[in-house]
């Protein structure tokens, strides 16, 4: 009795798997096409040229067209001030209080001077000082002159706390990031969040650029060598980044749903051998 139900349960579980043996092949060829199948093109940087450009291998007036601008200050930028005298009695009272701990990112945030929609900046004992349109260089050559009127030999220095970028979209870390340098160009932003993933549209990527007459979005692709002529493949402060998914993603199949697929063909061929031995 034994023998004859694992027989009928042998046949039954064979006629199954050749009953549906085409569909498990005919899956497996989609999964495998779906996630190799990516063009190159898609996926490569810089390889489209512009025909309207003489592109030789020598440096044209097309790599020597872009110098990257310096960031200037807008309303509700936040600037590090700091005046070190030889007295510190008077550094005491142009500075504030952060502690023992140093200077961090908190509390440059806290100590810092947060520019008004008029542009302008209020420093204790000095008063109201503009600094809207104008470069963190500027601005310090302004405040040198500025502070020699109460104390000399005052050694400043003005740094941009919000000197952040955001970068979102289809990257594979996308978030928030500092700026550790002055000079930064898209793709070592990119880079910072571990570049642009499987599925992003490298032929379309935004940038949303704050300016003090409201945002600009510029759209481009990074496989057109064109943007290196671009006033916006350098990054400024404040900038975001959005990388663009393709319009029809590929079929993603993630590693669990691969394990159970294949963890029950696996058992499937077990239990048809199992089967085979009781039935010689």
């Amino acid at each position: 009795m034994v023998n004859r139900s694992l027989s009928i349960l042998y046949y039954n579980t064979t006629a199954m798997i050749k009953k549906y043996q085409s569909f498990f092949v005919i899956f497996l060829l989609i999964v495998l096409i779906s996630e190799s199948c990516v063009s190159r093109k898609k996926m490569t940087y810089l390889k489209h040229i512009d025909k309207s450009v003489d592109y030789t291998g020598e440096q044209t007036d097309l790599w020597m067209s872009v110098t990257p601008s310096a960031y200037k200050i807008m309303p509700y930028d936040n600037l590090y001030i700091r005046v070190v005298t030889p007295d510190p009695q008077w550094s005491a009272i142009f500075n504030a209080d952060v502690g023992t701990a140093g200077i961090t990112q908190e509390s440059a945030v806290l100590s810092g001077y947060v520019v008004d929609v008029e542009g302008d900046i209020e420093i204790p004992y000095v008063g109201r000082v503009n600094v809207a349109g104008k470069t963190l260089s500027e601005i310090k050559t302004e405040l040198d002159s500025i502070f020699k009127n109460y104390v000399t030999d005052a050694a400043l220095t003005v740094r941009l706390v919000n000197n952040n970028i955001s970068i979102l979209g289809e990257v594979n870390a996308p978030g928030r990031y500092m700026l550790t340098k002055d000079r930064i160009n898209i793709f070592e932003a990119l880079s910072m969040a571990g570049d642009m993933s499987h599925y992003s549209n490298r032929q379309k990527v935004q940038l949303i650029r704050p300016t003090p007459y409201g945002p600009v979005i510029k759209e481009f692709s990074l496989a057109d060598r064109s943007i290196l002529a671009s006033e916006y493949y350098y990054i400024m402060p404040n900038d975001i980044i959005y990388a663009l998914p393709r319009q029809a993603r590929p079929f993603q199949i993630n590693s669990t749903v691969w394990t159970l697929f294949l963890t029950t063909v696996t058992s499937a061929m077990g239990v048809i051998a199992f089967f085979r031995t009781l039935n010689p």
